[in-house]
Formats: structure tokens, sequence, C-alpha cells
């Protein structure tokens, strides 16, 4: 699923190198996709781009996997901030796919998925790039913690971080050791792809995660 058709029409000629038997089919949108999907399948794999009209990514991702369990999704997007594609694997896809690979690096990560691999780019930095631009594909809902790789306890620490509270604060208020929290800290930035608390609180707001109720307290 591909909106833009120069994009759509490379790939299609680029996914005929699979294999010499492979049959191609392509769609612009979610729609005429799960229509395809459900009148002409089964298919061996599905390529996915999060910035779809008319429906979030993300959303899609999950009606796939519910509707389609066994049908391999891979997503190929131009958001490829650690955050995105921790998000995508736990959603269910069996690989993600940057778009600034090459046509034959593409080729060979769908290869290993085919093979029942589950594939993600290596060497992902793990600060983020930009504290005013960091990357997030637009999304109609706030993200789980646990869809970004935060634990609940990382996620209470998150939240009153996002509060305004400090290290001491956040401490006193959870139980535990100024040192813990710093632990946590340091475990939250790695899951979101930061490196200070600055661009946790950015990530936060820009992916919207969806913080439930206030932090309680919780064992260690």
């Amino acid at each position: 699923m591909e909106d833009h058709a120069l994009v759509r029409e490379g790939l299609v000629r680029l996914l005929a190198q699979l294999r010499e038997d492979v049959v191609v089919r392509d769609c612009a949108d979610f729609m005429a996709a799960q229509a395809l999907l459900e009148e002409d399948g089964p298919f061996d794999l599905l390529l996915l781009d999060l910035a779809l009209p008319g429906i979030d990514g993300f959303a899609a991702l999950e009606i796939l996997s519910q509707r389609f369990p066994t049908l391999p999704v891979v997503v190929l997007s131009a958001f490829d901030d650690l955050p995105t594609i921790t998000r995508v694997m736990n959603l269910g896809a069996s690989g993600f796919i940057p778009k600034t690979y090459s046509g034959e690096a593409v080729l060979a990560a769908l290869r290993k998925v085919r093979h029942g691999i589950l594939f993600r780019p290596d060497g992902l930095a793990t600060s983020a790039r930009l504290d005013d631009a960091l990357p997030v594909v637009p999304s109609a809902a706030g993200a789980q913690p646990a869809e970004l790789g935060l634990t609940e306890r990382q996620t209470q620490v998150l939240a009153l971080m996002v509060r305004g509270l400090s290290n001491r604060e956040i401490a006193s208020r959870l139980g535990l050791s100024e040192g813990t929290v710093k632990i946590h800290a340091t475990a939250i930035f790695k899951a979101l792809g930061v490196a200070s608390r600055t661009q946790a609180l950015v990530a936060a707001a820009r992916y919207g995660i969806a913080f439930e109720q206030p932090a309680g307290e919780l064992p260690n």
C-alpha cells in the first residue's frame, strides 16, 4: 500500500525481482487493499506505508494483524526513528524497512521476511537527530507506552517528567532512590531514541503517549 503513484509503480517493478513467478498487486489506500485481501487472498506478504490517506498507519497495522493474522506485513516508511520502529514491531509487523534503503537492500530484507525472519534495520542511533525536528508519523491516536517499549514503571517516571518534576521529586513520589530514577530515565531515553530529558518530553508530546492515570505506587 502506497498512495504516491510514482513510488508505487517503482515498488511494483522492484518487487517483481523477488522471484520469477511473483505476482504483485498494488493499492493506493487501505480500503482498496482490505477489499483485495478479502476477495483475492491469501497473499504471501503485504508492504505497508504508514502515511496513508484516510487512516492512521498504526491503526491499519492493528486491523491487518487482527483480520489477517497469518499475513506477514512489512512496513516501508520514511519515518524511521526508533520509537516508530519499536511501535510497528510491537503491533505485529514482520519487518520495518526505511525508505532510505536501496532497491537491493529492500529485496534482501523482504527475502528474510519470506523465510520467517523478523527484520528491523541495524545500527539505529540511540539519540535524537534534532530536538525541534524529531521525526514522527502522523497518528490519530496516542501511542500506548508498551508499543514504544516502555515498561509500566518507566511510563510512571516519564509521566512525572512531563508534569515537570525533578528526579528527586519523582523519587519521593514513587518511593524510589534518586539513582533508581536516573536508571529508569536512561532506559526511557533509549526507548524513545533520545539523549536528554528535553528531547524525551518533545518525543512524548509528538507521539501523544497515552498516560492513562497519574503515576501511583508500584513495586520496583
